[in-house]
């Protein structure tokens, strides 16, 4: 209704005004329908239903987006946004994308969503208390009264205190539900373990890659110091070539030792006959240990084992560490259940790269073991 309103009143050329869900479908599943609701009394209203866009008589548009798909916003202008569940929504894509596009008007931005640890979401509400310039609503079931007492009562009967909290009391602090590793890392900050990691200039840094073509790769950069790993450093970029990328790795004043990438760089191109590894032993990212398939359990089991013995740089791996709490099951809305295999969103790459190293690690752990046995009983 707030977009509908300024839509209309606004007397610029060409008012454009958006409304954005994390994904396209869910944007039309939750909007499209209100939209055309509440316009169509309204005289000359054109509906566009393949664009899920609404034009108005005095030339304003209203258009529905999927955060999934971000990059198609870039080169538009808004004179107002709605970013509907903003925290589910890959981090960059307000400040990266939306953000620019309300410059030329000097336009709005209304977010709204459900806590879901603290993340982007958490930190443009937080900046919003602190200024003047902004509304900040945080509507808790408790103290509005929308809901009644009877109906709240029965939530709590259905649902996890920690899911209650979040869902009707505006918890920040509650797990997010669903998440892989949400309680590691909040075990991990609650014993100091997201600090100020130095970099050890003695100790060889190993990285650990998953390699994106339309989307992201993400490159991790750690250390092994007596039993400790230490993460030192995340690296993301969208849509950059691997030879881009595997520059910037190397420009980096680390003294490297093993770089762990998925298994399916060994795979060579039909007309070049050559291999993404080789072409980044080519660039001079030596030695590259190849992976094996392995599957998001494995995976998952494997960086559980790992966290403990893990000290991660707050700073410098603020949005790796916002990926491996994000990382989380994927719901089946038909059972209404969590299917064992992971949602494929902007925390996958992020966390399939970490998973990547963590199985390396442990098996050359396990391998290291089992020499150490060999040894003793050649002994005894």
């Amino acid at each position: 209704m707030d977009l509908i309103d300024a839509a209309l009143r606004d007397a610029k050329t060409e008012p454009r005004y958006g409304y954005v869900a994390p994904f396209y479908a869910q944007a039309k599943d939750v909007a499209w329908a209100y939209l055309k609701r509440f316009t169509a009394p309204i005289p000359g209203v054109q509906h566009n239903e393949s664009e899920l866009r609404v034009d108005l008589p005095n030339k304003a548009r209203i258009r529905l987006y999927g955060a999934d798909n971000a990059d198609r916003m870039r080169g538009l202008y808004f004179d107002g946004v709605v970013l509907d569940e903003a925290g589910d929504m890959d981090p960059r894509v307000w400040p990266e994308v939306i953000r620019p596009a309300l410059s030329d008007r000097k336009g709005w931005a209304t977010f709204i969503g459900t806590p879901k640890g603290t993340n982007q979401f958490y930190e443009i509400l937080q900046q919003a208390e602190e200024s003047p310039d902004w509304l900040a609503l945080k509507l808790k079931a408790s103290e509005t009264g929308l809901i009644d007492d009877e109906e709240l009562a029965d939530a709590r009967r259905a649902m996890t205190p920690e899911q209650y909290e979040q869902e009707y009391e505006c918890s920040f602090s509650a797990a997010i539900i669903g998440s892989y590793y949400g309680k590691d890392i909040a075990e991990l900050e609650r014993q100091g373990r997201l600090t100020s990691v130095p970099w050890e200039r003695s100790v060889p840094v190993s990285t650990s890659w998953d390699l994106g073509i339309d989307d992201a790769t993400v490159v991790w950069f750690m250390q092994s110091v007596g039993r400790e790993i230490r993460v030192i450093d995340y690296y993301e970029v969208n849509n950059q070539g691997l030879d881009e990328t595997a520059k910037h790795v190397l420009s980096r004043p680390y003294l490297y030792d093993t770089h762990y990438l998925p298994h399916d760089i060994e795979i060579r191109e039909i007309i070049s006959a050559k291999s993404r590894r080789d072409t980044l032993e080519g660039l001079g990212l030596n030695p590259i240990q190849p992976g094996v398939r392995n599957d998001p359990v494995e995976r998952v089991n494997a960086v559980r084992m790992m966290l403990p013995k893990c000290v991660f740089d707050k700073d410098k791996c603020k949005r790796g560490l916002e990926v491996l709490k994000h990382y989380r099951r994927e719901f089946d809305d038909k059972r209404k259940t969590f299917r064992s295999t992971p949602l494929h969103d902007w925390a996958s790459h992020g966390a399939d790269a970490f998973g990547e190293f963590a199985v390396n690690f442990n098996k050359t752990l396990a391998r290291s073991t089992e020499r150490k046995r060999a040894r003793i009983g050649t002994m005894a």
